[in-house]
């Protein structure tokens, strides 16, 4: 698809939709990783009701209490750390994602690359500070330490 784009043999006034599939996994990658580090419960997991992005904005935190993602994540690594998360769900899901009539943001294939690409490197920093910073105590047994 990319050469066919950069090619040209193709020009589309918006190339949000090759956001939308990487915007989903990160949304599906986080709730994977939050679940497996226990910020959320299993419950959280399969609920139709969960909101990461309610949980994970900075702008909540004090309302969320032990709740808030965002204060999980600046606890266990760094506020620069749950701002790039946040910076990243917001780029990825709000800006590109959901349609506002006052505001119809077309975005050229350039934007929509760098999208793709800060997505891809926020998940695989979310992926190795947080799940290798987590007190052994949060983590569950392996099935290797438990047979010891």
């Amino acid at each position: 698809m990319n050469d066919v784009i950069r090619h040209g043999n193709y020009r589309f006034k918006d190339y949000s939709f090759i956001v939308f599939p990487f915007a989903k996994a990160y949304e599906g990658f986080l709730k994977q990783l939050f679940r497996d580090i226990k910020f959320i419960s299993h419950l959280d997991y399969i609920s139709d009701h969960l909101r990461l992005g309610k949980l994970m904005s900075p702008n909540l935190t004090d309302r969320l209490g032990d709740r808030s993602l965002y204060k999980k994540m600046t606890e266990t690594v760094t506020r620069d750390f749950a701002d790039r998360v946040w910076e990243t769900w917001k780029l990825g899901r709000n800006q590109v994602f959901h349609y506002f009539p006052h505001n119809v943001k077309a975005i050229t294939f350039e934007e929509a690359e760098r999208i793709v690409n800060q997505i891809l490197e926020t998940m695989e920093e979310a992926y190795l500070k947080l799940k290798f910073q987590i007190p052994a105590s949060r983590e569950q047994l392996s099935p290797r330490s438990s047979t010891k």
